[in-house]
């Protein structure tokens, strides 16, 4: 009978894969004693199974589970026996007790000598650890735990075969429960603690430090880097520097900012004023090994940032989140969030800290930063007031640039940075038709559009040169378009983004408007909050259906019904671009929400001179209309712009057959004004029609 061990290949058996060591003195110590423990009971199996009829040429082979448990009494003096008389498990028995462990004293943080001293972990809870540790660092330890558990596909140890391998069994009992510090820290996973066969292990991130205390950040985790502190956070240092060292459980510091902010490099600028480094989890990181980031943090004593997409609690159906694992570790966790209703479901935090968006001072300075070539710096102001962008983005729109391999033409710096605006669903980008010298008002109207369009144009200088930004907010400017349809309130909005080379996006009422309450106000939150990032024109086409008159509250529904009205005037006070509001109906706005709006035109329909001009001005080019008698249509037909031009491409429309000369004539422009009529269901009379009565009269009878 050969035994497959032997005395001279044991020599300091950390683990057994050779030439592993770990760099912490405790951790070798007991990783030895593991594995001698291991040896020695292979050893003692291999013996009782042979003994059985087994083949003594392999590793124990595998035996019945019941019979294997009833033998542990049955043998347990020749156990004792063979420990003491073999050679081999003699001398494994003279290593476990010869042993001693190394001083504890200049443990460094996070290594396993640490962790025992922090706490207070008794020898059993020591050994338990690092057998748990063996096989997630010793890729040999698997099969030799497999044969200790009487089962090849089982190769992470439990507490069972701890206590078979402890020379004192009891003590297993008295201090591994569910809240035992080695699960409440994260050091030790069980799927269920309280059984006795459950798997024990130690997640990657810890056995990392254990081993390696203080080494190379691993791949899942990264260092924040330190961004310049906003003013007014300063305090919170003294705040983080308590939360540092007090020693209750996880402390939640949430961080409030717009999407793009700075919260990570925020945080850790806080917590660097306390001395102390923060790491993210990378973005690569399943959830469900997020508690072991945790704990990997607390082991090098550093704070953590965990973004709000991290703690999305999947049940929720309002954006809520759920806290994080390990609620018993006293680390501090900053949370990055967006708006504050979604801290709920987190349970106690710390008071939030606001992270303020960067103001004009700081945007100009970035982007000087980011573009520092001198022909650029003219319109860098004009830049950083147009587009409230975090750093982040302007060192995004920066690299774009730099792509060029050249200093970028005014249009393309404002091209790219204009690329970055995002709405979403919620507001649809229309590009302009019309030019400000189509459109057709009276004077007084158009005297009102110009002057909107001056103080847009001017609006940069007076916020920030002559110093009405503080007073105002940096507030944008606010414009009502009342009037019947077809004045031209549309194309009125479309000339003006052209005039002011800025983006228009028409809301979407179907997206924005919900039946359920509160659902509306959430809506405009993210619309609001996303425009506000850069001077743009928001264009609200039948705006008394959002900013209607608040009414007597009856229920639960006119109350939040007024709720959303005094929200969207409040935001609408805030934005910081060109918002334009058009309706039919102006009686029907809320009093209070007129007296904000900075412009106010009324869209007229048109009279005999305006009308002649529309007249003239829609027949597409290239057409020829010397047929048309333009100053009998304008007198005659009091229609406003839009309906003119749904004539005259129905016009176009009946004239166009194959063949035919690109030609319009008076006969085919008032059988498109009857239609016109008709679809408005508006009376006229064939006196109207003058020399064309008998065509409209035709039309009639047919119809």
């Amino acid at each position: 009978m050969t035994n497959p061990l032997s005395a001279q290949s044991l020599a300091d058996p950390v683990a057994f894969l050779p030439g592993l060591h770990g760099q912490d003195a405790l951790a070798r110590y007991w990783l030895s004693q593991v594995t001698l423990r291991l040896r020695r009971e292979i050893c003692w199996l291999w013996r009782e199974r042979a003994q059985q009829g087994g083949d003594d040429a392999a590793l124990p082979p595998a035996v019945d589970g019941a019979l294997a448990a009833l033998d542990l009494l049955r043998y347990e003096h020749d156990k004792r026996a063979f420990f003491a008389d073999d050679i081999t498990a003699r001398y494994l028995s003279e290593r476990i007790a010869s042993a001693a462990p190394p001083d504890l004293a200049d443990a460094p943080r996070g290594s396993f000598g640490w962790v025992a001293q922090q706490l207070e972990l008794a020898p059993v809870e020591r050994f338990v650890l690092a057998l748990a540790l063996l096989p997630g660092v010793d890729s040999a330890a698997g099969q030799v735990i497999a044969s200790c558990l009487n089962d090849l596909s089982r190769t992470s140890p439990n507490l069972a075969l701890a206590q078979r391998l402890w020379d004192e069994p009891d003590e297993l009992l008295h201090c591994f429960d569910p809240a035992h510090p080695l699960l409440r820290h994260g050091l030790l996973s069980s799927a269920q603690p309280h059984d006795w066969n459950s798997a024990l292990q130690v997640p990657v991130l810890v056995a990392r430090e254990l081993l390696f205390p203080a080494g190379r950040l691993p791949s899942a985790l990264q260092a924040v880097p330190v961004a310049p502190l906003a003013s007014g956070l300063e305090p919170a240092a003294a705040r983080i520097r308590s939360a540092l060292t007090a020693p209750r459980g996880v402390q939640l510091l949430p961080l409030l900012g717009a999407a793009n902010a700075p919260l990570a490099e925020t945080a850790a600028a806080c917590a660097a004023m306390a001395g102390v480094e923060t790491l993210q989890p990378s973005a690569a990181l399943p959830r469900e090994h997020l508690a072991q980031a945790l704990s990997a943090a607390w082991l090098r004593g550093c704070a953590l940032y965990l973004p709000a997409r991290m703690l999305a609690d999947p049940t929720a159906h309002d954006g809520g989140l759920e806290a994080p694992p390990l609620p018993a570790l006293p680390l501090l966790v900053f949370i990055g969030v967006h708006e504050r209703s979604a801290l709920r479901g987190l349970g106690e935090t710390l008071p939030a800290l606001d992270v303020p968006p960067p103001d004009f001072t700081q945007r100009l300075d970035c982007w000087r930063q980011q573009l520092p070539d001198a022909g650029l710096a003219p319109l860098l102001a004009e830049l950083a007031r147009r587009f409230r962008y975090e750093r982040t983005a302007i060192e995004r729109v920066a690299s774009e640039l730099a792509s060029l391999g050249r200093p970028p033409s005014a249009g393309e710096l404002f091209a790219a940075a204009r690329a970055n605006l995002d709405l979403g669903a919620l507001a649809q980008h229309v590009p302009p038709r019309f030019e400000r010298a189509e459109l057709m008002l009276p004077a007084a109207q158009a005297a009102q559009v110009d002057e909107l369009i001056t103080a847009m144009h001017n609006l940069t200088r007076v916020h920030h040169d002559w110093g009405t930004a503080r007073a105002w907010n940096e507030g944008g400017l606010s414009a009502l378009f009342a009037g019947p349809p077809g004045t031209g309130k549309t194309m009125a909005a479309e000339a003006i983004a052209a005039e002011l080379d800025l983006p228009l996006y028409r809301i979407d009422l179907s997206q924005v408007v919900n039946k359920y309450i509160g659902e509306t106000e959430k809506n405009l939150r993210r619309l609001f909050d996303a425009a506000d990032s850069a001077d743009l024109i928001l264009f609200f086409d039948e705006a008394d259906a959002l900013f209607g008159k608040r009414t007597e509250v009856k229920d639960a529904h006119d109350r939040y019904a007024n709720l959303e009205i005094s929200y969207l005037l409040e935001r609408m006070e805030r934005f910081k671009g060109l918002a334009i509001l058009a309706t039919n109906r102006r009686k029907d706005l809320d009093e209070a929400f007129l007296r904000r709006l900075r412009f106010v035109v009324e869209f007229p329909l048109p009279g005999v001179e305006e009308r002649l001009r529309i007249w003239r001005s829609v027949i597409p080019e290239g057409v020829d209309a010397s047929d048309l008698d333009f100053e009998f249509l304008a007198q005659r037909f009091a229609l406003a712009g839009g309906h003119i031009r749904g004539v005259v491409f129905n016009a176009c429309l009946q004239s166009a057959a194959e063949g035919a000369p690109r030609r319009l004539d008076m006969p085919a422009m008032v059988r498109a004004l009857q239609r016109e009529y008709d679809k408005l269901d508006r009376a006229n009379s064939l006196d109207q029609f003058g020399p064309y009565a008998a065509l409209v009269a035709t039309h009639r009878t047919r119809r």
